[in-house]
């Protein structure tokens, strides 16, 4: 058994992750703020004595704790989230790091940065891959969050070189499922929730632009077994699912699993927003024998069950 430490474990990505390591049989420690997390994520996960609550900000030195393995996953990843305090989305990506660095080192703990595939801006490669350096506006609204992850990943790596830590990178591609938060900002949960109640679906831009989504079950599929590694390997490593659609064959597909009678309206694409995203994900398949397997209509089905029970228990 482990004693795994998750910041963030409250969030959508960090429930979820602390429920599959409960499952394999170890402690999990989630650290939250709740500044974007829910106790609802984790309320079934207390009443297992494996498992312990820890409200902090990583923002602040983080208390003193003897864990084998730390997940730091502490970060709103919504843009409506993280645009909402950019200041305060820098200072978790970057100070949060630091002080999650410095525990780690205390304690000798292997540890995994969840970086993003926002890391690659509005990329000019296409797909991405890892030896991409990206197009990124340093400058613009998006940038808390773009820049706020590259300066951690380079924190990362620099205390692997000089301080001997041994480290995790993974860019995270866009990922949906049970646990996200209604109207968050993000493509999928915003549609079903519209869909769901015949409202008008929203479509930034003409709908053309590209993305790969991977359901939640893939995704700690794959960060656990970078976690599962030698130390050799620190990455950072793509983890994403690399089937591409425009965001209006998503809205189209919503509207089909749905029976909606929702129409589709276009506004004006936010500045920066990625005109297209897509993994190569060849290193995940080489060095972790991984591939995603949920399909887009699979998971779709998923959420949107989930998302008529949070309806009814909402009205």
């Amino acid at each position: 058994m482990k004693i795994i430490l998750i910041t963030g474990g409250a969030g959508f990505i960090g429930s979820h992750l602390c429920e599959t390591l409960l499952n394999k049989g170890h402690r999990v420690i989630c650290l939250d703020n709740f500044l974007t997390g829910s106790k609802d994520n984790i309320a079934h996960l207390t009443r297992n004595n494996r498992f312990q609550l820890l409200e902090h900000d990583i923002v602040y030195p983080c208390p003193t704790l003897s864990v084998d393995e730390i997940y730091n996953l502490a970060c709103p990843a919504s843009p409506v989230h993280y645009q909402r305090d950019p200041i305060e989305t820098t200072k978790i990506s970057v100070m949060g790091a630091l002080n999650i660095l410095h525990l780690a080192r205390q304690c000798n703990a292997k540890i995994l940065q969840a970086s993003t595939s926002e890391i690659y801006g509005d990329p000019l490669d296409h797909p991405q891959c890892e030896s991409y350096w990206g197009n990124v506006n340093p400058v613009g609204i998006r940038s808390c969050y773009d820049e706020g992850k590259r300066c951690a990943e380079t924190i990362f790596m620099d205390h692997h070189r000089k301080e001997n830590v041994r480290i995790k990178i993974v860019r995270i591609f866009n990922t949906y499922g049970p646990g996200m938060l209604s109207y968050d900002g993000r493509v999928i949960s915003n549609f079903i929730f519209q869909a769901l109640q015949n409202e008008d679906i929203t479509i930034y831009g003409d709908g053309s632009q590209t993305r790969s989504f991977q359901y939640i079950d893939d995704l700690i599929d794959g960060v656990t077994r970078v976690m599962a590694t030698e130390d050799d390997f620190v990455g950072p490593v793509n983890i994403g699912n690399p089937s591409e659609f425009t965001i209006k064959e998503l809205a189209e597909r919503i509207i089909r699993l749905t029976n909606s009678q929702s129409r589709l309206v276009y506004k004006l694409l936010p500045e920066d927003d990625p005109k297209q995203r897509k993994p190569d994900i060849s290193l995940a398949q080489e060095k972790l024998n991984w591939n995603p397997t949920v399909t887009l209509d699979e998971g779709l089905s998923k959420m949107i069950t989930h998302f008529k029970k949070k309806i009814i228990t909402t009205y």
